[in-house]
């Protein structure tokens, strides 16, 4: 029934397998590749025929992940994977960007790519599996894909090793997650977050993965020469020569003029008016020579604006190769924000903000590894006014996601630890202006608008786009690139960092054929850059403010010990909803008795500390509270003194006189001030009231007169009873009788002398004058036996 052809590697340490034939057969294409317990599912499909008057390439990739893969049913309320949620969105454009550009020119038959998550086993990432399935699976379709290409994470380790298809802990220890793609000859793209690496480790991390993706690329390559499907047949290019020289006579001229204009809006205006010259020309023509002409515009720009820079070293501003537009930057650009910045670069400019929240703020995801929690975002949006167009205006698009992404990787390895700064930050980027690279417009403006909120960057960061013009071995790289360069130049190559290093590259290329010294050259190029941006960044704000806006929340932390937890928390959360309440702060309490305190009140932050503190204190006897009466009964009021601790004030310890009622002085809920005498063994706490002045809250001197003696003293004169000791059996008792002694128990033969009638031998007693002659009354006697009853 199945066809199944299957090729196995260990990659990495790892073993990959690669099967076709059992799964998805009525796609072109269809792949299941496993690594470790790690499996994805990529179907690709084509269309056979293009639509009337398209004139772009439709490939469109869809990444998904599955609950069921790990394990998980999906949270909220339909319980099944609804829209793509920002790591889907992320991982389709790691697919799509290396292999949009292997695909023919001219070929706009729509292309349809599906990669399904379908087992994770938590170890390895479905993210690389899923673009080399992706790349096998156009490999075996048959559509004209000058692939395949190879994938490979890389890590670097603080030992300075580099390490292929990392594990998740590897990544987050060490200083590097780098994402390649690329061909048995080049890289087509790159995807990172650094701590401010070297341009020299970067690169070493680039070549590093391109060599260690090459087992993969070989075994695509095997399981093709299997299992692969016919090439389709693409009809011959139609000779565009003449149509192509006879637009470079009619409009060439002013193209070329149009692109000596440095403002973009007078060069759009005139280009605008060379291309409808253009259209009018061919308006005698049918549909698909007018759609090739349009197409060969474009080329003649690219023509035009490639040249002047490799042969003339001039760009379209007017700039050299190397030189960055004039920057403009602001900081507490708007009065009510935590944080805020203007930034401009030429025609580039972007609002951005900086807001700082509690725990309570961090954004909750939902993936296959399970709840997770991001105490940082980032969120970009490109409005199209931005460009001067009409267009959608709503929910962010892959675009945008990709953009904030990419910003939200060059600061991130930048910011403090939650143990040095334990809030939640959202960062916001409005693209106001566009003409070249908003996304790094938005790390330099998002890392003034940090600094300006107080947010103790470790440092500065600053972005820069670098262009790439190539023919055959002749090439220019390109610093700033403007939008026209970037739409018509080879290379897409954004570098973000300090002055120490990098902490985010991006690179998508357009053809094939980079080599390692262009991105030497670049990065070299980009380093120099990012230092004459982060130099103009500081004229606007050279460190990090030393305080917090007025309007931002503070945030003061405390420990508790881990018991003491509950008693904070109360039964159900009561307790943790009253401080909340009545003092009007936030209060997140961690696992290990880590206490955030939050308010833009100092005082609120005093309070609740203050309440928390009497939670968890210990009593200690000596100390004045205050407290509150919680109830009375016929012997004294017991007094709340501390958060949850009451203790009992005695009526002798109301007032120094006697108080016969103790309603008569208190009432409960009153306020009172305490002492605090004793804790028992037992927890039972004793209180005083009368050693307290009760207005000033100050320690009264103990005045009541100590209890007169009793006659005869406490308990009257004891007699000589001779060495006899307590409950002794030693005194001298005389002789006794033969046969006597005590080994026949009490009642033997002792001569004790022949008693009286009624036993009165033994002479009358003595009377007891408030005492006991038989020695003193043992500890565990009551009190009417001690005498001490007299209360």
């Amino acid at each position: 029934m199945f066809n199944t052809k299957t090729v196995e590697i260990e990659w990495g340490g790892k073993t990959l397998k690669l099967e076709t034939g059992r799964v998805a057969r009525q796609a072109d294409g269809a792949v299941l590749a496993t690594l470790g317990e790690t499996v994805v599912l990529c179907a690709v499909t084509a269309a056979k025929s293009v639509k009337p008057g398209q004139d772009f390439f439709p490939l469109t990739v869809h990444y998904q992940e599955k609950f069921s893969a790990a394990g998980r049913i999906p949270g909220g309320f339909f319980k099944r994977e609804r829209g793509a949620t920002e790591k889907e969105t992320l991982t389709s454009r790691l697919i799509d960007r290396p292999i949009r550009p292997l695909f023919p020119d001219g070929f706009y038959n729509e292309v349809l790519v599906i990669a399904q998550v379908l087992s994770y086993d938590g170890e390895n990432e479905p993210d690389i599996l899923a673009m080399v399935a992706a790349s096998a699976a156009l490999t075996l379709s048959g559509v004209p894909f000058m692939g395949p290409i190879g994938a490979a994470r890389v890590a670097y380790s603080n030992e300075g090793e580099y390490i292929l298809n990392p594990t998740q802990q590897q990544v987050a220890d060490g200083k590097l997650d780098l994402v390649v793609a690329g061909t048995s000859d080049s890289v087509m793209m790159v995807e990172s977050e650094a701590k401010e690496l070297s341009e020299e480790e970067m690169l070493n991390a680039v070549m590093f993965a391109h060599r260690g993706m090459q087992p993969v690329v070989d075994a695509i390559i095997n399981l093709a020469e299997q299992a692969a499907k016919d090439p389709w047949e693409l009809a011959p290019a139609a000779d565009k020569a003449a149509i192509k020289a006879k637009l470079k006579d009619l409009i060439g001229s002013d193209i070329d003029a149009a692109y000596r204009l440095t403002s973009k809006s007078e060069r759009s205006t005139a280009l605008a008016a060379a291309r409808l010259k253009a259209a009018d020309a061919m308006i005698e023509s049918d549909p698909q020579e007018q759609l090739v002409a349009g197409k060969l515009v474009k080329s003649l720009e690219a023509d035009i604006v490639r040249g002047a820079i490799l042969k003339e070293g001039r760009r379209i501003d007017g700039r050299d190769t190397k030189t960055v537009r004039p920057i403009e930057s602001m900081v507490g650009f708007l009065p009510r924000t935590h944080g805020s910045a203007l930034f401009t670069r030429g025609e580039t400019q972007a609002i951005v903000t900086t807001t700082l929240g509690t725990k309570e703020a961090e954004q909750m995801i939902d993936g296959l590894e399970g709840l997770s929690y991001q105490r940082f975002m980032l969120h970009y949006n490109f409005p199209p006014y931005s460009v001067g167009e009409v267009g959608r205006f709503g929910a962010p698009g892959r675009r945008e996601v990709g953009h904030g992404k990419l910003a939200w990787r060059a600061l991130h390895p930048m910011l403090p630890s939650m143990e040095e700064f334990p809030y939640t930050i959202r960062v916001l980027s409005d693209i106001t202006e566009s003409n070249g690279s908003s996304s790094m417009a938005t790390v330099c403006g998002g890392s003034l608008s940090l600094m300006d909120a107080g947010v103790p960057l470790k440092a500065p960061v600053a972005g820069i786009a670098m262009g790439l013009i190539l023919e055959g071995k002749d090439f220019a790289v390109i610093s700033d690139i403007l939008g026209d360069e970037d739409h018509l130049g080879d290379m897409d190559f954004k570098v973000a960092g300090t002055s120490n290093g990098v902490t985010s590259l991006q690179m998508d290329i357009k053809v094939r054929g980079i080599t390692e010294e262009i991105m030497r050259t670049a990065l070299a190029q980009a380093k120099d850059g990012r230092a004459h941006i982060l130099g103009e960044m500081a004229k606007a704000l050279g460190e990090v403010r030393g305080e917090l806006s007025a309007h931002a929340p503070r945030i003061e932390t405390m420990q508790v010990p881990k018991d003491k937890i509950r008693e904070v928390i109360g039964t159900g959360g009561k307790v943790i909803r009253e401080i909340v309440a009545e003092t009007g702060a936030k209060v997140d309490i961690d696992d290990d008795g880590t206490i955030k305190i939050a308010s833009s009140d100092p005082a609120k932050i005093e309070a609740a500390r203050n309440w928390i503190r009497g939670i968890v204190a210990e009593p200690e006897p000596g100390t004045i509270y205050t407290g509150k009466v919680a109830s009375i009964v016929d012997f004294g009021a017991f007094v709340t003194f501390m958060p949850g601790k009451d203790g009992l004030v005695h009526v002798s310890e109301i007032k120094n006189e006697r108080v016969e009622n103790v309603r008569d002085v208190l009432t409960e809920g009153q306020e009172v001030k305490v002492k605090l005498l004793e804790v028992d063994q037992r927890g039972k706490v004793r209180l005083s009231m009368r050693l307290v002045d009760q207005e000033t809250g100050a320690e009264l001197e103990d005045t009541r007169p100590p209890r007169e003696p009793r006659e005869g003293g406490d308990r009257g004169p004891r007699g000589d009873r001779g060495d006899r000791h307590r409950g002794g059996r030693d005194r001298d008792r005389g002789p006794r009788r033969e046969g006597g002694g005590r080994d026949g128990g009490r009642g033997g033969d002792r001569d004790r002398g022949p008693r009286g009638e009624g036993r009165g031998d033994r002479g009358p007693r003595r009377e007891r004058e408030g005492g006991n002659d038989e020695g003193p009354a043992p500890e565990f006697a009551p009190a009417f036996l001690t005498g001490d009853d007299n209360d």
